[in-house]
């Protein structure tokens, strides 16, 4: 006879095995066992702040924040409205962009280089004209640098809030630095290397960023109008509130979303929290 102590384990590792699946795609658990498991040779040694952070389930709220920064540049918001698929299949995105972060991070060298190739054949077919007549393509060192150090702010002020082991300011320059060598390959041309030289360049691009329609449609698809059954829709909503709530002033402004708490709490943050521990208890980090 099962006891209640023992179906426990198992309904949360079935509970955990739906949630990784639907952020990692149909083969995530055979793609997880490549990553984690091929022997070779690592762009990164084990136990390194890359590793720390993009093994957090604070990667979550993170990814999220990152999308609501990243939306304030209309040139990077005109190539996603035009060439993204993220509407039509947010989850396919999701699992395409999670798996290429755990590769670089955890995976063979090789695959980890693979992977960067593949984005950048992907971006030489983006190119288009915004309708200010601006044209873009998505391997402009320019525009690549701001969704890095948006991507990197946001992870590490994620981590910061909701991570299992947040590091102090050597180790997040460390992240920094690794996160620098990912980009390089995608065409960054002289990322930052510390945490300051991070929010140094996103100060630099704040006279090119503003709000557009398609920004506005983004963040209302993000933070409004998720791809989810109603019935989980308030917890999402929990974690993109917390999510937001790690937004710098200017851009929560920016973006129209309610003030964060002068005493840098409130619900959105504790929710943001609760969501995110939850996913770390279902999903738990690969030993």
């Amino acid at each position: 006879m099962t006891t209640t102590v023992e179906r426990r384990p198992s309904l949360r590792r079935r509970a955990g095995d739906v949630l990784f699946l639907r952020v990692s795609g149909a083969d995530g658990f055979a793609t997880r066992e490549r990553i984690h498991h091929a022997p070779g040779p690592r762009w990164f040694p084990p136990g390194s702040a890359v590793q720390v952070v993009h093994g957090d389930a604070s990667m979550f709220a993170g990814g999220l924040r990152a999308l609501l920064l990243q939306a304030l540049h209309p040139v990077a918001m005109a190539a996603v409205a035009e060439f993204s698929d993220f509407r039509e299949d947010p989850w396919g995105r999701l699992a395409r962009t999670s798996t290429f972060l755990a590769m670089t991070a955890f995976g063979r060298a090789e695959d980890a280089e693979a992977a960067v190739q593949h984005v950048r054949r992907v971006h030489g077919y983006v190119r288009g004209v915004t309708s200010d007549g601006v044209p873009y393509t998505a391997d402009d060192p320019h525009l690549l640098a701001w969704i890095h150090a948006a991507g990197v702010d946001s992870f590490v002020a994620a981590h910061r809030r909701f991570g299992e082991r947040p590091l102090d300011g050597a180790g997040y320059d460390e992240y920094v630095a690794q996160s620098a060598v990912v980009a390089r390959g995608l065409g960054v041309v002289d990322p930052p290397m510390t945490l300051a030289e991070v929010t140094a360049l996103i100060d630099a691009y704040r006279p090119e960023l503003r709000v557009t329609d398609a920004s506005r449609a983004t963040v209302d698809f993000l933070l409004r109008t998720p791809p989810l059954p109603l019935a989980l829709r308030p917890t999402y909503r929990a974690l993109a509130a917390g999510a937001a709530a790690t937004l710098p002033s200017w851009a929560r402004a920016a973006l129209e979303l309610r003030p964060e708490p002068l005493l840098g709490g409130g619900p959105a943050r504790v929710g943001g929290d609760l969501v995110t521990r939850t996913i770390r208890w279902l999903i738990p980090p690969i030993d």
